[in-house]
């Protein structure tokens, strides 16, 4: 999610005329948003009464990875929709170099033709991950297609028919911690600019205890280790 939300922030202070300062001045001045375990929950409770609400009753669940896998799977239960299936899509053109267009690593795992398909993912950032995914499951047949997320940036291209919250925040959700702190320590921005933005981050709801681990853990791997 790091490199769209650069971009989405790049785009605010475009349009509201401040000069885009770079990488590394974004990253070290953000704010964040750390909703826990319960909080998610709670928020897809609303959702799965929203969705109820809606006369939308799904007879297919899809999850895109790796994001939106375990908020899929939590509505599956809520709604009790019969399948839970998933497709796979990537932001990247190579290792560690992020790309604005997604591309479709795997396909949808399942047949979809004429049934109604709720497609799920932790967060509209961009908005193109859910875009093509619509895309792909509109080649499959799909009969409909309705899509759900928690959160939905404002410069999204796309809007989700249901999602829970707005921000302009950078999102760290509990199935992405270790990913968000390698993130941050790859920034190489000096151990006092990397402590205020852990100290902040822990501020906003990251639990300090884990956050230690995590980052000794990260201190002991080889210099040029790249993140997944």
């Amino acid at each position: 999610m790091f490199c769209f939300w650069l971009g989405c922030l790049q785009k605010d202070l475009t349009m509201s005329g401040n000069l885009f300062a770079g990488v590394g001045t974004l990253v070290f001045g953000m704010e964040f948003d750390v909703p826990t375990w319960s909080q998610i929950y709670d928020m897809l409770m609303d959702e799965a009464r929203e969705i109820g609400a809606e006369n939308f009753h799904p007879d297919v669940v899809v999850g895109i990875v790796r994001g939106g896998l375990i908020p899929a799977r939590i509505l599956v239960d809520l709604l009790e929709a019969p399948q839970f299936v998933t497709l796979q899509i990537e932001h990247y053109t190579g290792i560690g170099a992020a790309s604005d267009m997604p591309t479709l690593k795997q396909p949808i795992s399942a047949p979809v033709t004429g049934r109604k398909v709720l497609v799920v993912d932790d967060i509209a950032d961009t908005g193109k991950s859910l875009r093509l995914a619509i895309a792909h499951l509109k080649q499959q047949g799909v009969k409909q297609t309705k899509t759900a997320t928690l959160y939905c940036k404002p410069c999204s291209v796309l809007v989700p028919d249901f999602y829970e919250r707005q921000t302009r925040n950078w999102v760290v959700f509990p199935w992405e911690t270790k990913e968000t702190l390698r993130k941050l320590q790859q920034e190489d921005c000096g151990k006092r600019a990397l402590g205020q933005e852990i100290a902040k981050l822990v501020k906003a709801g990251f639990p300090k205890q884990l956050a230690e681990i995590l980052l000794a853990d990260l201190e002991k791997e080889p210099k040029n280790a790249v993140s997944p």
